[in-house]
C-alpha cells in the first residue's frame, strides 16, 4: 500500500486538471496514489481520467458523484482513503516535482502519533512566490488556528494522518447549498493535535477567476446555512475573543440571509451574538449590495 493519497475534488476542470496529472507523473517518489472525486462535472473530465488510467503511469482511482460542493467531495475522499497520509491538491493546482518525496521523507524522519500531520507552503503560480508568510525558524510545530492567531498569513498545504481526520465529524450537507468551510474539521483537530511545520513548497496554486476564493460574496449569499454552521464552530473554538466576535458578526449576517430569526437562541455565544447584531446587520446589507452589483471579494 502507498503511504500518501493525493486527492483532487474536480468540478468542470477538464481544462486545468491535466497540469495536475502531469505534475504527479513527474514526481521523483511514486509512493502515492491519486484519488479524483468528480463532483458532478458536465465537461469531459471523466474521459480524460479514463485515458490516464489506461496509460497506467501512476495509480489513479476515480469516483463520480452528484454535485455536493467542495466539502462534500472531501467527505467522499476521506471515506475512501486507506493510506497513512493524505493531502488535497485542487484541480487547478500542481505539485513541485519533489513534493511527494519531501512529504514522505519529512514525515518518516519527524512524524509520530503525537501529531495530526504536517503543514507546508503554497507557491503562487503567477508570481512564483510563497503565499503569505513562511514559518518562523524556531516554530517546529503549531496548530493551524494558532499559527494564524499569532500573525501568520496565506494559504498553507496540509498533510493529515488519515486515521486522525476520519476521527472527526464529516462536513454537513445542507439542502440547496454547496459550501461549508473546510476549516471546520481543521479547527476541531486543532483542539487535540498539533502539526509539524516545514518551510518546503508542496503545491503551486493557480487561483481561477471562477473559483470559490474569487466569488465569496456570492458563496455567502447562496450558502447561508453552511456559513452559519461554521461560524458557530468558530465561536466555540476560535483562539481569541476578537475572532469569536468576528464569527458572531458573520453568523448574524448568515442567519438574516437564511431568515433564521432564532439565531440568538441557537448561538453557542448568545451574549456575544447580541452585541454583534448591529454589525451583523450592516454586514448583511454589504453582502446583499455587493451580490446585486456583481462584486466579488474574499471574505
Amino acid at each position: 500500500m502507498a503511504t500518501l493519497t493525493i486527492f483532487t475534488p474536480a468540478y468542470n476542470r477538464a481544462h486545468t486538471i491535466g497540469r495536475t496529472y502531469e505534475s504527479l507523473c513527474r514526481q521523483t517518489c511514486k509512493d502515492f496514489e491519486w484519488l479524483i472525486v468528480d463532483d458532478g462535472s458536465k465537461d469531459n473530465t471523466r474521459e480524460l481520467v479514463e485515458g490516464w488510467i489506461a496509460e497506467n503511469k501512476i495509480p489513479i482511482r476515480y469516483i463520480y458523484q452528484q454535485n455536493q460542493g467542495m466539502h462534500g467531495a472531501h467527505n467522499t475522499a476521506y471515506r475512501n482513503i486507506t493510506t497513512e497520509l493524505n493531502t488535497c491538491i485542487d484541480s487547478d493546482d500542481y505539485m513541485p516535482d519533489e513534493a511527494v518525496e519531501k512529504i514522505i521523507t519529512f514525515w518518516q524522519a519527524h512524524g509520530s502519533n503525537k501529531y495530526a500531520g504536517m503543514v507546508g507552503l503554497d507557491i503562487d503560480d503567477k508570481h512564483k512566490q510563497i503565499i503569505g508568510t513562511p514559518f518562523p525558524k524556531d516554530l517546529t510545530e503549531t496548530t493551524l488556528s494558532g499559527y494564524y492567531a499569532a500573525g501568520g498569513s496565506g494559504d498553507k498545504k496540509l498533510v493529515y494522518r488519515t486515521d486522525v481526520i476520519n476521527n472527526y465529524p464529516e462536513y454537513p450537507l445542507f439542502d440547496g447549498e454547496r459550501y461549508v468551510g473546510l476549516a471546520y474539521k481543521y479547527l476541531l483537530i486543532d483542539q487535540d493535535y498539533k502539526l509539524l511545520t516545514t518551510n518546503t513548497p508542496l503545491v503551486i496554486v493557480d487561483y481561477q477567476c471562477d473559483g470559490s476564493s474569487a466569488s465569496m460574496y456570492r458563496q455567502y449569499w447562496n450558502n447561508p446555512k453552511g456559513f452559519a454552521f461554521f461560524r458557530k464552530t468558530e465561536m466555540v473554538y476560535a483562539p481569541t475573543l476578537k475572532r469569536k466576535f468576528i464569527s458572531c458578526v458573520h453568523y448574524v449576517a448568515s442567519c438574516i440571509i437564511s431568515k433564521n430569526y432564532r439565531f440568538i437562541q441557537e448561538s453557542p455565544r448568545p451574549l456575544l451574538t447580541i452585541l454583534a447584531v448591529p454589525m451583523g446587520y450592516f454586514w448583511y446589507k454589504c453582502i446583499k449590495r455587493n451580490v446585486k452589483n456583481g462584486i466579488n471579494h474574499k471574505i
